[in-house]
């Protein structure tokens, strides 16, 4: 075998592992099957954005961060987050985001969070408007499943409420159903780029109608190492309640992140959904819940056909009324479950009634009622595949909402130690088919701080996930979900005896 062949094995195995964050695996969907005969291992970097915390000058805004502890990776590494228009190499501000009113130069800027090691999570916080948006990066074994939270309390005002948000990786195709460009909505997309390149993109948006045109959404420059804020409404020159944004990079990548404020119910962040898909889990709706609205869009050629089910406590349930939903294609379809949880906690499940087409879909949830009410949002989400986590957890106020949509489950859920002391500690739970379980996770004991939650499967079927925060603000239920899909902290990469024979051949 000549030198060549070598340093192209060498090459795949290397691009793999330090390109995980990207190519990362949720575990036990469809893609899963060619990498069968492939290896896992732990990412090498890791990327992700983190949008302005809130335009409020009464924002309150505090980060987590956390790695779990891997196997297979060697000591050392480094995580850091910085605001954006940041050099990473030297952690100078290159003037970039304008937004905050930053002159540029050579300002050295203090990272936000600064990570140690795996199994040590860390905090920080900021306050007010200033809060910028936020570029990290991890190497070594602070890689491999490293995940920032962030959470911000707002206590009066357009959009006032607890809003949280999972910082994401870069990526070039995001899915919003819920969006709104209605009179009491402000909903802006965040855009973050961290690459050293401008990126360019699109944004469409669609309606109970169908695609509505608009040249502004077209051609979006999003600087290197910056974040743009890109008000909705401006897309259009109606309002509406209702609508689906497709976020596409034609060149480059960005984090895409929608902030939803409303006048009447509060808000929140609005994650990316899942990609396309027959069957969708919407995880963690609380029992609470005074209403439920589902927002449904099919991106296809062909309308799509779906079964609407509530996994409960006991077993799936179909909505009075709502036990079907018809979809056109290419268009946006809303539909208000009402008090569709009954005092008990759920996860909503769609499913094809017969020859169906991929969609995607997302919950607008409201607790409370009258002038104290807040909304929090639940995109359909992946179901947690090797490992979850999530950090930034207080002693108080988490609830995590387990479903396991076939088949039977059981699940390991670990407490990391707190950010200023406790002890870890972990718990087994078992998820029956077709059910949501709904548990208040383990608090590590001796609890100084806020701490980390791992939910790794055990045994059984997929397992969804989320977690919820909740706290009284001035009489207010207010809170926040986050679902919690695979945090690509493993990557497959082909076996080389494998690639060998390819070679050879």
């Amino acid at each position: 075998m000549n030198r060549t062949t070598l340093s192209l094995i060498a090459a795949t195995v290397a691009l793999a592992a330090v390109t995980g964050f990207a190519a990362a695996s949720s575990g036990g969907g469809e893609d899963d099957a060619p990498a069968k005969a492939a290896a896992r291992l732990p990412v090498e970097r890791s990327s992700l954005l983190c949008p302005s915390a809130s335009p409020s000058d009464l924002a309150e805004t505090a980060y987590g961060a956390y790695t779990p502890p891997s196997k297979d990776t060697e000591d050392g590494g480094t995580a850091r987050l910085l605001p954006a228009g940041t050099d990473a190499a030297d952690g100078t501000d290159q003037g970039t985001d304008k937004g905050k009113g930053d002159k540029g130069g050579d300002k050295q800027q203090k990272p936000v969070l600064t990570p140690k090691a795996p199994g040590k999570p860390v905090e920080g916080e900021a306050d007010g408007a200033d809060a910028p948006a936020l570029i990290g990066t991890a190497d070594g074994a602070l890689a491999p499943g490293w995940t920032v939270q962030q959470t911000t309390s707002v206590t009066a005002g357009t959009g006032r409420g607890l809003l949280g948000l999972s910082c994401s990786a870069p990526d070039t195709d995001f899915w919003f159903p819920g969006v709104s460009t209605d009179e009491d909505r402000s909903d802006y997309l965040h855009l973050t780029n961290p690459d050293d390149e401008a990126a360019v993109v699109d944004v469409q948006l669609a309606g109970p109608d169908g695609a509505i045109k608009s040249d502004v959404g077209e051609g979006i420059q999003v600087g290197p190492h910056s974040s743009v804020p890109v008000l909705l409404s401006t897309l259009t020159e109606k309002p509406y309640p209702n609508l689906t944004a497709h976020v596409t990079a034609r060149s480059g990548r960005v984090a895409a992140a929608v902030s939803a404020a409303d006048a009447k119910l509060g808000g929140d962040w609005l994650p990316a959904a899942a990609d396309p898909a027959g069957t969708l889990v919407l995880p963690g709706i609380p029992k609470d819940a005074t209403d439920a609205r589902l927002v449904v869009f099919a991106p296809g050629q062909d309308d799509a056909d779906l079964k609407v089910q509530l996994a409960t406590g006991t077993g799936r349930i179909s909505p009075a009324g709502h036990a079907t939903l018809h979809v056109k294609s290419g268009m946006t379809s809303a539909v208000d479950l009402g008090e569709v949880t009954r005092g008990e906690p759920g996860s909503l499940i769609l499913s094809p009634t017969e020859d169906s087409v991929p969609v995607v879909a997302a919950l607008r949830v409201t607790r409370g009622k009258g002038a104290d009410r807040e909304t929090a949002f639940i995109p359909a989400t992946r179901d947690i595949g090797t490992r979850a986590t999530v950090a930034g957890n207080p002693a108080k106020g988490v609830t995590l909402a387990l479903t396991a949509p076939d088949a039977a489950a059981k699940v390991k859920v670990t407490a990391s130690p707190g950010t200023g002391g406790g002890t870890a500690t972990t718990k087994e739970y078992t998820v029956r088919a077709g059910t949501t379980l709904s548990v208040t996770p383990p608090v590590p004991s001796g609890l100084k701080g806020t701490y980390a939650l791992t939910v790794e499967p055990v045994s059984g079927g997929p397992v969804h996930a989320s977690r919820m925060l909740a706290r009284e603000q001035d009489g207010v239920p207010a809170f926040t979900v986050q679902t919690l899909p695979d945090d690509r902290g493993t990557v497959f990469v082909p076996q080389a005896d494998e690639d060998l024979a390819v070679l050879q051949r």
